[in-house]
């Protein structure tokens, strides 16, 4: 348990305020933690890390929780303090977990009920797409019934949902970029709408902005891939380490610092603006 408090007896950066200690976010439901975990234990059987005598059925008993959860709207991968939704990058991380284990029965022989999963998986697609997709304006959306369009939107190219080159992926991007640039950096959302339950205002998130990178080069706009990431590149402090957002109006970096997430994604979008340029020399 990590209860939060204020200290209201210390000033934050630069006076930034409230000075807190702790994360409320251990009571929430965020249902896409189930999808990462699945995903990273995937990514270890591709590389050939072997199964233990515990370690698959712990997996089928994750998957037995996500098979009786899985419609129970949560916080989502922000942490949202406000109502819980179904949010749509949560449900693709559903998806997600339910394709990691279909794929670790068909692709290395695993034990399990892969045609139960196989159902379960194309249910959680079909409402996805019946749900969570704005036909008129070729985006996905932040939640089942929103109009709007979150950052988080990105992960369905990187799990493998959607192709980074499909029509609806580059839909969700354009409105992405319509919606949620700040001065060529990506914010998580639109903090106007009060999803989250907090006062309006953020700076834009850095993670967010490497993801857009990434995306940028899957899907063929390579040029400006390289542009984005060198801008935030640039931002590393003199230790190299980034924070989690940055402030454009200061030209500083603000937030948790340093930001492992920030880092992730920079590696990601560095391995990604790799393999385009391969394509393009082959």
């Amino acid at each position: 348990r990590l209860t939060e408090w204020e200290v209201d007896t210390l000033p934050g950066y630069r006076g930034a305020s409230p000075v807190r200690a702790g994360n409320d976010a251990w009571r929430q439901y965020q249902g896409d933690i189930f999808g990462e975990v699945m995903i990273a234990l995937q990514s270890a059987r591709t590389l050939g890390v072997a199964e233990d005598e515990f370690s698959w059925p712990l997996q089928r008993a994750l998957m037995t929780y996500v098979e009786e959860n899985w419609r129970r709207p949560d916080n989502g991968i922000w942490e949202i303090r406000g109502p819980q939704r179904d949010f749509v990058s949560s449900r693709a991380m559903i998806w997600a977990a339910f394709d990691c284990a279909v794929r670790a029965v068909t692709d290395f022989g695993l034990d399990g009920p892969v045609k139960r999963w196989i159902h379960l998986r194309e249910e959680v697609r079909t409402e996805i797409e019946s749900r969570g997709f704005d036909h008129s304006r070729n985006t996905y959306t932040q939640y089942y019934g929103s109009t709007g369009v979150d950052a988080s939107l990105l992960l369905l190219s990187q799990i493998g949902y959607v192709a980074a080159d499909d029509p609806r992926m580059l839909g969700t991007v354009a409105a992405l970029e319509e919606e949620l640039l700040h001065d060529g950096l990506l914010m998580r959302y639109r903090t106007e709408s009060g999803v989250d339950g907090l006062p309006a205002g953020e700076h834009p998130f850095l993670a967010c902005s490497f993801w857009l990178v990434e995306q940028y080069a899957r899907s063929g706009r390579i040029a400006d891939a390289r542009t984005l990431m060198d801008r935030l590149v640039s931002f590393c402090n003199d230790l190299g380490l980034l924070s989690e957002e940055y402030d454009v109006a200061q030209s500083r970096q603000v937030g948790n610092t340093p930001q492992a997430l920030s880092h992730l994604a920079l590696v990601r979008a560095a391995d990604a603006i790799a393999e385009a340029a391969g394509r393009e020399r082959v």
